[in-house]
């Protein structure tokens, strides 16, 4: 399997490349950012695929996927168990019912690109929120134009509590430090065999054992993918392309939560894995803010 990925040297220069099926990166010829190839069309993508430069490479730091302009965007009530959650949890139960069957789908932005997080670095659950749960999602990775080039594994963590009060809290519940994750590479549109039927598992660990699982699959998709991207692009531009959740189809039930310490390993067939610690939010606000100057201190909240 082929990967688009960023990643720092051990200089700290950021670059952009193709990670083989071994693990081994070339770098890209010109520098581009992945920002740069989300402006090119999928033939056009394709095509700066094939032009590498330099020795192939194992002794680099992945960085998460996603570089300038580029903004991460979620979808909610996608799946029936989705709703059945939602309502659930809810004090305003009818928003989501008649979200699940409305013409138009809960869109929401959920990050800008400085702020995901990848594979081994902590998420978080809020302080003032008694229901956190992770949600393992498909994310799709659109070019400038809204054509799907690529596919990332996505966590969509989430604050239940928060959003259960009043559905205008959204925003708290979603967009927050370490509340979102990608795989640490994007697996090209073109080797996915076939995205409506990938299987999504969901593992969360805790001491050394299972304290939660599940398995849902995009075949149980309530809506398509090109109408949530069809919504999203309706009335606004993203330059640099973007990365959208397409909603969940595992929801906890409501005697679960995340808590500090667990591990949660999201798996999606043909798009890889996302295994990450569970932290409070001042550790994944202490890495955000480090990474902005300094890449490889992601390195040392890895270990942590």
């Amino acid at each position: 399997m082929t990967r688009i990925v960023r990643f720092a040297d051990a200089e700290g220069t950021v670059r952009t490349g193709v990670e083989d099926a071994s693990g081994a990166v070339r770098a890209l010829k010109d520098t581009p950012r992945v920002a740069d190839l989300l402006r090119l069309s999928a033939d056009e993508l394709r095509d700066a695929l094939a032009s590498t430069t330099g020795d192939a490479r194992s002794d680099v730091l992945l960085l998460p996927p996603l570089d300038g302009l580029t903004e991460v965007w979620a979808a909610g009530v996608t799946y029936e168990r989705s709703r059945e959650g939602r309502v659930a949890e809810s004090t305003e139960q009818s928003v989501y019912e008649r979200v699940y069957d409305a013409e138009r789908p809960e869109l929401f932005f959920k990050s800008p690109a400085w702020r995901v997080l990848t594979d081994g670095e902590p998420i978080a659950v809020r302080e003032d929120s008694e229901l956190n749960v992770p949600e393992p999602e498909l994310g799709l990775v659109l070019n400038s134009r809204a054509q799907t080039v690529g596919y990332v594994v996505a966590n969509d963590v989430s604050s239940r509590s928060v959003e259960g009060e009043n559905p205008l809290y959204l925003p708290q519940a979603k967009i927050y430090a370490g509340s979102t994750a990608v795989s640490s590479g994007i697996v090209p549109a073109w080797e996915v065999p076939d995205p409506s039927a990938l299987e999504i598992a969901l593992t969360v660990r805790r001491s050394g054992r299972v304290a939660y699982e599940a398995t849902t699959s995009t075949a149980a998709f309530h809506r398509t993918p090109r109408d949530l991207v069809d919504h999203l692009f309706r009335c606004q531009e993203f330059p640099d392309g973007a990365v959208l959740f397409t909603g969940t189809g595992v929801v906890p039930g409501l005697g679960f939560t995340l808590r500090e310490e667990d591990t949660v390993e999201i798996r999606i067939a043909h798009v890889g894995t996302l295994s990450n610690p569970v932290h409070p939010t001042s550790t994944a606000r202490s890495l955000l803010t480090a990474a902005l100057t300094a890449p490889l201190s992601r390195a040392s909240y890895r270990a942590v």
